[in-house]
């Protein structure tokens, strides 16, 4: 069943449902619902409560489904535009890996909007900032940690339906999972996929990246639903792996040479990967990867590469 990338709520089975938001790019995450026998799983919230809370009707209207029918949501991983709406549903339990759940509480939304207040005098970082997030209302959030947190897997039902729970972070960020049906052979990934978007390497290392598309590969799923971007399938799974691949051995080329981060961002030609969204993430990527083959494990200066990023978008 093709199912067209346009902002709604898909069945793509079975009490399974995929809640989608084009554009894709920063901040307009997808979503997932799983219902069967009375109970319902939500599959992350999104960037802030208006959004999340438009979802909940659309599930409610077109999936009988409302807010507190919701038992438990799972956070795939801990950027804000996966997790800025679980306090929507106030009677759910909301799992995440354990690692995941250390890193929500670095960056809370109150952090963020008081960054984005201050952003216009930030210079190009800033301007960037607001084309890129200005349509997110971050004092407008239902903040909820997790009440439950894992490592490595973990295996929830809802009615009858298993659901699997896979760890395979570090890779976007620290603590990625992965949600899957077996029984409907449907995966959940989280931002392990952006399809016909450029993917964002917060953590490393690459080699985890890349063996969690092997996973979701592996597990031979029918319906495949990143992150961000439209469903999607094996190849283009394989597709973002290639992308992997390709800034890895770039990347690796151009920090045995002795160039910058910048410099080496501005270098590397990205070929067919260039017509993705958002493809100055590559100076994020770049800076992962550097400090991956130096054993450097400072945090990078973030606001220098969202700087390095307005650079790279003019």
């Amino acid at each position: 069943m093709e199912i067209p990338f346009r902002k709604g709520l898909y069945e793509t089975g079975n009490g399974i449902y995929a809640y989608l938001q084009p554009d894709g790019g920063w901040g307009w995450s997808n979503a997932g619902l799983i219902s069967d026998g009375g109970e319902s799983l939500l599959v992350d919230t999104l960037f802030d409560a208006s959004l999340t809370r438009e979802m909940l009707k659309t599930m409610a209207d077109a999936a009988g489904v409302g807010a507190d029918d919701i038992g438990v949501i799972v956070n795939t991983h801990a950027n804000g535009d996966h997790t800025h709406g679980n306090g929507c549903c106030q009677h759910a339990e909301v799992i995440a890996s354990k690692a995941s759940a250390l890193e929500m509480s670095e960056l809370p939304a109150s952090q963020l909007a008081a960054i984005m207040e201050q952003a216009r005098m930030m210079g190009p970082a800033g301007q960037y900032l607001v084309d890129i997030f200005g349509s997110f209302d971050f004092t407008d959030v239902e903040e909820k940690l997790p009440t439950q947190t894992f490592t490595g897997e973990h295996r929830v039902k809802v009615g009858n339906k298993i659901v699997d729970l896979i760890e395979v972070g570090p890779a976007h960020t620290a603590g990625d999972v992965l949600v899957h049906v077996p029984e409907d052979s449907t995966i959940f990934t989280g931002d392990i996929l952006f399809i016909e978007g450029t993917p964002i390497m917060w953590a490393g290392p690459v080699a985890n990246w890349i063996a969690a598309c092997d996973k979701i590969i592996d597990l031979k799923a029918d319906t495949i639903v990143p992150g961000h971007g439209p469903i999607t399938d094996v190849p283009g799974v394989r597709r973002l792996q290639d992308y992997l691949h390709y800034i890895d051995q770039e990347a690796r080329k151009r920090y045995d040479a002795g160039l910058s981060v910048r410099d080496a961002a501005h270098d590397i030609r990205l070929g067919d990967f260039s017509s993705w969204g958002d493809s100055e993430r590559i100076a994020v990527n770049v800076s992962t990867l550097y400090r991956e083959y130096g054993g450097d494990t400072k945090p990078p200066d973030v606001v220098q590469l969202f700087g390095l990023m307005a650079e790279l978008k003019q």
